[in-house]
């Protein structure tokens, strides 16, 4: 064994060799990969094997495509069969609501390039004789889905990387990691020791582990899997070819042909977590876990009434193997927080999917120092730091919940309540529903008093929507006041926090007492971030943006922090409470909060000041994502409460309402004002997301600067817009297709009906050619499978010209 190494990637799964292939792809030959058994040993050997392109993520959806599309390259580079068989995909649904959601998830696959169609049940029998199609309503047909060896296909992965320089170590297990000044590893293995420039943690199913080795606590436990493989059914012998990978949607099932006859599994609604106190060392190479068939019984007989040749064939095999879910599913990519150089490839529950993508992005990553797509969906960073308890639950009810028909305002309830607030109890007695963001528990509406608590899931408009109408009525005509306490706020001071963050961000800094809306940029120009930056002093600024991002951005600031101690960064988002008062008459509520002589009584648009909230020391920034006069109130945590209650007494005099995250998506929406993850994301560039006029070219250097001046002036593939949709009892909801005849001109990222407008509104990205010259196009959008007429608006819907946030 080597002793030295650019990269050491510790595990030898599909998702491992993936990478070791990709650094070797593009460039880095002195990597090694470390195997404490052999290849495949962990998870990938056992696995069903079975790849598609679905996601409910579009740049998820771009890597699976890409590691589908990869399979062939491999065999061919490495030399090695992976047993490709591309028969084809049916995803089948037997009620009215699945068909609806199969045939906007069609319509959607159309700006995503998936190649899918709808098909009928005499279609869907003809493809798979296997399948009673008697109660099905439908199937959506994808041609590019298959199965493969995952013997094969980790090998021909191995092979590749080998015959472009890397070097893999079976039979040698990590048990130690030590990081030295410089950032690098010295990694210790029973073989000896090796010292690495970076290390990529692989390890599957000692993910923990080998985390652990680092310090590192890495979200995703082990659930055990069922699959069955039958004896030889006679309709497959008679047939000739191969059936279509099939999945029932209902039935919680996935089907595909095993020779002739077919490996059958299920996700069972009764899960059983695996190895909660850790992976033995000694588990792998060929292991299995006893069946647990009781577990499975209910699943088992509805995919035997679904299939019913497969409930008269032998059982030639059953199969128990764990595999790690994530509490969301998806996998854990990237660099650790305060870590260089460690870097995460692990939690990926659909290795033969994604497996190839991961590798492409950490690969890009480690290399280029940034993904080319936005990989957020697999980020490490999207997680905070997350009790066993919690993950546990929550991976458990995502395996429960892997074929679930999931509706956009749906809140799945495990590990609730993790996180209050101070104001919990009395939004609660308010009949407040709540909704998580980032493990805290915040208000999306107030039910009226005496109703339940409670939203009814649908792809509809739900019940919530009367009662958000009255709370965006309250903000636009009178005043209303909004939990913010769940926003990221980072406190940076110190006497290089000026020149460090003007060379962060892309704007220019706000002078003293003032407010400014500030982008980040990566150094290739796209967007990095879409923050608020507040001067409280010359050396000591307020930092506030979407609280979910808060690992993600600690680790961007982290990761440029100057090592001279200049610049200290808090993260206060736990610490500092945050409240929005916003509504024509909310100058009037501030001034019996904090007095008529006070700042607040006189302060202007983007203006921060000073002043006491009755017993509270506040800060008070004028600013508006409603669109409407607004203040937003910082005061420390402890403080909360008694500001809240207060507001809620003086506010009853000026019709003072409560609202939630619903109606403030309804406000910002009339508004065109957009928002990290719908809006902007690192795909995007300021040109692209109308962001340009919040850079300052012509300020000193900072982080993407040269690459935002060459794109300046530049007309961009798309741009953002806002629609006006003739919809009917469904708004947009984000990812479908904008048409203009037969042609796909772009794809919506948000929508909400604009109580305040009367209008059904939906931001998109379009293809700036049919942008041009002014020109009003028969556009369309297509929401739940059917298409309505939109119509392009060339300002907002409320207040083009924003004078009510302004007064």
């Amino acid at each position: 064994m080597k002793s030295h190494c650019q990269v050491a990637v510790i595990g030898g799964g599909v998702v491992g060799a993936s990478v070791l292939y990709h650094l070797t792809r593009f460039g880095w030959k002195d990597v090694v990969l470390l195997e404490r058994k052999v290849l495949t040993a962990g998870s990938t050997w056992h696995a069903a094997a079975g790849f598609h392109a679905f996601n409910g993520d579009p740049n998820i959806v771009r890597l699976q495509e890409y590691t589908i599309s990869l399979y062939k390259e491999i065999q061919e580079i490495g030399d090695q069969d992976v047993g490709l068989h591309v028969p084809g995909g049916i995803t089948i649904a037997a009620t009215p609501e699945r068909w609806e959601f199969l045939r906007t998830e069609a319509s959607r696959h159309r700006f995503m390039g998936l190649e899918t169609e709808l098909i009928t049940p005499a279609e869907i029998a003809a493809k798979c004789p296997l399948v009673d199609v008697s109660d099905v309503k439908g199937g959506l047909w994808a041609p590019n889905e298959g199965h493969l060896d995952p013997y094969g296909c980790t090998q021909a992965y191995a092979r590749a990387a080998r015959r472009q320089g890397a070097e893999i170590y079976q039979h040698t297990c990590v048990e130690a990691l030590r990081q030295c000044p410089d950032g690098s590893w010295i990694v210790t293995t029973d073989k000896g020791e090796i010292h690495a420039e970076h290390v990529v943690n692989a390890a599957g199913l000692w993910a923990r582990e080998v985390g652990a080795m680092a310090g590192v606590k890495l979200p995703l436990i082990p659930m055990e899997h069922h699959y069955l493989v039958t004896e030889d059914i006679p309709e497959l012998v008679q047939l000739g070819r191969q059936i279509p990978v099939m999945v029932d949607l209902d039935g919680e099932i996935y089907l595909r042909q095993e020779h002739h006859g077919v490996l059958f599994g299920v996700y069972e609604r009764s899960s059983t977590p695996w190895a909660l106190g850790g992976t033995p060392w000694e588990y792998g190479e060929t292991d299995l876990l006893p069946p647990r068939l009781e577990r499975i019984e209910e699943e088992l007989m509805h995919g035997f009434q679904r299939f019913p040749s497969v409930g008269n064939a032998g059982i030639k095999r059953v199969v128990n193997g764990p595999f790690t879910f994530t509490p969301d599913g998806n996998p854990l990519v990237g660099p650790v927080r305060g870590l260089r150089n460690y870097w995460a490839a692990c939690g990926c529950m659909a290795g033969f999917s994604q497996g190839g993508g991961v590798g492409l992005a950490l690969a890009q990553w480690m290399i280029e120092g940034e993904p080319h797509d936005n990989v957020f969906g697999m980020d490490v960073a999207r997680f905070p730091d997350l009790t066993q308890t919690y993950v546990t639950a929550k991976a458990q009810e995502f395996y429960e919940h892997r074929f679930y028909l999931a509706r956009p305002n749906e809140q799945w309830p495990a590990g609730r309540p993790m996180k209050t607030t101070p104001l919990y109890d009395l939004q609660k007695e308010a009949n407040a529903v709540f909704g998580v963001m980032y493990g805290l528990e915040s208000p999306m509406w107030f039910a009226p008093p005496g109703t339940p608590a409670e939203e009814t899931p649908s792809f509809r408009r739900s019940n919530a929507f009367e009662t958000v109408a009255r709370e965006c009525r309250a903000v636009r005509e009178a005043v209303g006041v909004f939990d913010a306490c769940g926003y990221a706020k980072y406190e940076v001071s110190g006497s290089g926090a000026a020149a460090w963050l003007d060379r962060v961000f892309a704007s220019r800094l706000p002078e003293l007492g003032r407010a400014r809306l500030a982008p980040l940029l990566s150094e290739s120009g796209r967007l990095k971030g879409d923050l608020t930056l507040l001067r409280l002093a010359e050396d000591r600024f307020l930092i506030t943006g979407s609280g979910y991002l808060q690992e993600w951005h600690q680790r961007w600031f982290g990761g440029l922090l100057p090592a001279d101690g200049s610049v200290r960064i808090d993260n206060r988002s736990d610490s500092l409470a945050m409240l929005v008062v916003a509504g024509p008459r909310s100058r009037e509520l501030m001034r019996d909060l904090f007095g008529a002589d006070s700042a607040v009584s006189t302060q202007r648009f983007m203006q921060v000041v000073q002043g006491d909230a009755d017993v509270a020391p506040a800060w008070v920034a004028r600013l508006s994502l409603s669109g409407e006069l607004a203040y937003e109130i910082y005061v420390d945590a402890p403080y909360v409460r008694s500001v809240y209650a207060k507001l809620l007494s003086l506010g009853e005099a000026y019709g003072l309402r409560p609202y939630g995250v619903w109606a403030l998506l309804s406000l910002r929406i009339e508004k065109g004002f957009g928002i990290w993850s719908r809006e902007f994301g690192p795909e995007y560039t300021p040109s692209m997301a109308d962001l340009e006029r919040f850079i300052a070219y012509d300020k000193g250097d900072f982080i993407g600067r040269d690459a935002a001046l060459a794109q300046r002036g530049v007309t961009p593939e798309q741009c953002l817009v806002t629609f006006d949709v003739d919809a009917l009892d469904a708004d947009a909801a984000g990812f479908e297709p904008v048409w203009v005849g037969d042609q796909v001109a772009g794809y919506t990222t948000s929508g909400a009906y604009g109580h305040s407008t009367g209008k059904s509104l939906a931001m998109a990205y379009v293809k700036s050619a049919w942008l041009e010259g002014g020109a009003d196009h028969p556009f369309e959008i297509q929401i739940l499978g059917e298409r309505r007429a939109a119509r392009l608006l060339r300002e907002p819907a409320y207040d083009p010209a924003g004078a009510r946030m302004r007064m």
